[in-house]
């Protein structure tokens, strides 16, 4: 599946600095991207308070869509690099044609895996005549560096192994879970699974602490370690879980999705994923001349052109930004010194920040707990109450510390900018000189 906004904007994603390395409850809700004429999808990833999960970087949920007098999915042939796309049906069928002549047409729970390695380009579309109803996500995997460059290639599974308990199937749809594992392809430590639960469920599914974790949901009405999942919405669960609490209070669909912290950075634009402005500047030029890419034989119509980039002033060559330009157009910077703020995750109130990323507020008198995130300061500050130190603790398998401060009064979230001081160790005081709401 494509990015078809007419605007695409770059991002930096990946990178361990921003993995919360302890469990947390973080609930992403999805903007509405219109893709073709007729499917508009739910983006969950990139999303402006998560980029990745694991390797996961690109997540679109859309209907269940009645489309018995409409055409359907038409996405046109275009171009990927540095990535696997991921189709997941609940409802109706995709056709999937390559620039290496697959023709494969996917179905309910059936897996589409495509790598595109150093360069592919594909189209997608509802098939003539096609089901009813069409229901189902779409996701990008990002490649590490060893394998960015493979050669590219299709697979289609339609037998995929399950995990089963009472009321619970767990289809795997990548990687392994509790002993099953998935005949496709991976090349990061990854989990991916389909959860059916019946209504009236109440089940625990075993984790990997060493992953981050977030859950999809498809349908239905469930409750994820206590928190309500709507469909269409997911919850982020952090690092450092041996188990997940679920429970259906009707029959629900859920989308396991999780993977050890992706630790490379990455530049990512349109349909590419890369690692220099440069990279990304290529790969648009060759889609534009025709080169690289292959062609997409027996789609009934014209290939996608280039998205037209984003960012203004942010933005160079042909939209794709250097590393130091993306952190600037999204307002956050790497830990460190230097005049800038932290933002601070956990539980309590929720709000924004300088319009950039959604943090989350202590009550009065509560902690907060969270990984320490940096964005550009504010222009004009107002003082506010003291933030008291309460210490860190640094993961084993990240490279995020988790700060932890007390807060002696709410910090309002919308419309004044506040100051705080922070009696951290002198070591972490760089980094902590203000805290803005």
């Amino acid at each position: 599946m494509s990015n078809l906004e007419r605007r695409a904007v770059p991002s930096v994603c990946g990178g361990r600095g921003f993995v919360v390395a302890e469990p947390v409850r973080e609930l992403l809700t999805a903007r509405k991207v219109q893709l073709g004429e007729s499917t508009q999808v739910r983006r969950l990833l990139p999303n402006l308070g998560r980029r990745m999960i694991g390797a996961w970087c690109f997540v679109d949920h859309y209907g269940p869509d009645d489309i018995a007098d409409e055409p359907g999915m038409q996405v046109p042939p275009h171009p990927h690099f540095g990535l696997q796309t991921v189709s997941w049906l609940h409802d109706g069928q995709v056709l999937h044609r390559d620039s290496l002549g697959s023709l494969q047409t996917i179905r309910p729970r059936e897996l589409g895996l495509m790598t595109s390695g150093r360069a592919i380009s594909h189209s997608e579309e509802s098939p003539k005549p096609h089901a009813r109803l069409l229901h189902g996500a779409q996701l990008w995997v990002a490649l590490p560096e060893s394998h960015r460059d493979t050669e590219p290639h299709f697979q289609h599974h339609a037998d995929l192994p399950a995990v089963t308990a009472p009321g619970l199937t767990a289809t795997v749809i990548l990687g392994s879970l509790d002993g099953a594992a998935s005949p496709g392809t991976t090349y990061t430590p990854i989990v991916g699974a389909d959860l059916a639960l019946t209504r009236g469920t109440e089940t625990r599914l075993p984790l990997d602490p060493d992953f981050e974790y977030a859950v999809l949901s498809m349908s239905g009405e469930a409750h994820v370690d206590g928190v309500p999942v709507l469909p269409g919405s997911m919850l982020y669960l952090g690092c450092g879980r041996t188990e997940l609490p679920l429970r259906a209070d009707s029959d629900a669909g859920l989308m396991l999705l999780g993977g050890e912290p992706f630790e490379e950075e990455l530049v990512m634009w349109w349909n590419f994923i890369g690692r220099s402005h440069e990279e990304i500047e290529l790969a648009r030029k060759d889609w534009m001349e025709g080169t690289r890419f292959g062609e997409v034989h027996g789609y009934a119509g014209d290939r996608l052109p280039p998205r037209t980039p984003a960012g203004g002033a942010e933005t160079t060559g042909p939209g794709a930004l250097t590393r130091a330009d993306a952190r600037r157009q999204r307002g956050m910077h790497t830990l460190g010194g230097g005049r800038h703020r932290p933002v601070v995750r956990g539980s309590g109130v929720g709000g924004r920040i300088g319009g950039h990323r959604p943090v989350m507020c202590a009550p009065p008198g509560g902690a907060i707990a969270g990984t320490l995130l940096l964005a550009t300061p504010p222009r004009r500050r107002a003082p506010c109450g003291q933030v008291r130190w309460a210490g860190e603790r640094r993961s084993r398998t990240t490279a995020a510390v988790q700060l932890k401060f007390v807060v002696p009064h709410a910090f309002p979230v919308r419309g004044s900018t506040y100051s705080a001081k922070s009696d951290a160790p002198a070591a972490s005081r760089t980094a902590c000189r203000t805290a803005s709401a």
